[in-house]
């Protein structure tokens, strides 16, 4: 079906994508030293997104070889007002193992970043318990809400349980804890004692902490182009506040700086 459609299509740019990839990049862009962990075949695409990765000065902990599946791949169509469908070729990435997990990078990272997209029941389950089990800090990103209503059980132990930093949107989060509107997200995260930060779209953006509750407000006038990256480069900036020691304040608007960078363009690379 993919090559059908790829027939009557015009592929604006080919890039290295993949979310919290995206969001190492953008990390990286700021000038902090960041790594990434991720499963790609030794094959065309395989190389491609290596390189992609490393032009940015990401360092890549994960030595490629011929899988049974090739790598991933993520065709966006993006319409005219923005918005994005996704068809979504997880490949070999979904696949990812405890054994492809570096235990020396993790251990010498001050926090990792989880991707919510390839969390999945065996095999990924093991990856992320043996990530999270020997992390300093974790942060993990929902994805998006079709992940969280197949996984819900599992998400909210991982928000309530072994999350330092928890990043959502609003249907996100709301689906999680099946929340009746947004004044239940905001008690529920409250309780957590942990950082729960949820962008609202046209809303902006809020990071609850304990008691603390902080709300920044979105870029006006901006020609948005196309979304996709938009949560992404929003974590980049936020976590980019986070291990620099800048108020939560700060971290909030250097990640809504990033992310309207990002949708006035093309793609989820700056």
């Amino acid at each position: 079906m993919k090559k059908q459609l790829l027939i009557n299509l015009k592929i604006e740019k080919t890039v290295s994508g993949g979310s919290v990839a995206n969001s190492i990049v953008g990390l990286s862009q700021l000038g902090d030293k960041v790594g990434f962990i991720g499963k790609v075949s030794d094959d065309d695409f395989g190389e491609k997104y290596e390189k992609g990765l490393k032009k940015e000065n990401v360092e890549y902990f994960y030595s490629k070889k011929r899988e049974e599946l090739p790598t991933g791949t993520c065709l966006i169509l993006v319409t005219p007002d923005s918005e994005r469908t996704m068809c979504t070729f997880l490949g070999t990435a979904g696949k990812i193992n405890e054994n492809d997990v570096s235990y020396d990078a993790i251990k010498k990272s001050e926090i990792i970043f989880l991707e919510g997209y390839l969390w999945d029941e065996g095999e990924p389950k093991k990856a992320f318990d043996k990530a999270i089990n020997n992390a300093n800090k974790v942060a993990m990103s929902l994805s998006d809400q079709f992940c969280v209503d197949r996984h819900k059980p599992h998400f909210l132990n991982l928000v309530q349980n072994k999350l330092d930093i928890t990043f959502a949107n609003e249907q996100e989060i709301t689906s999680l804890i099946e929340a009746k509107n947004f004044d239940e997200v905001i008690n529920f995260s409250k309780q957590l004692n942990k950082l729960v930060v949820v962008t609202r779209g046209e809303r902006g953006a809020v990071a609850i902490n304990g008691e603390e509750v902080i709300e920044s407000g979105i870029q006006k006038n901006l020609k948005i182009v196309d979304l996709t990256g938009a949560g992404d480069l929003f974590a980049a900036g936020f976590l980019h506040g986070y291990v620099n020691k800048l108020l939560t304040k700060e971290c909030l608007e250097k990640g809504t700086e990033m992310s309207s960078k990002i949708i006035q363009q093309i793609g989820a690379r700056l």
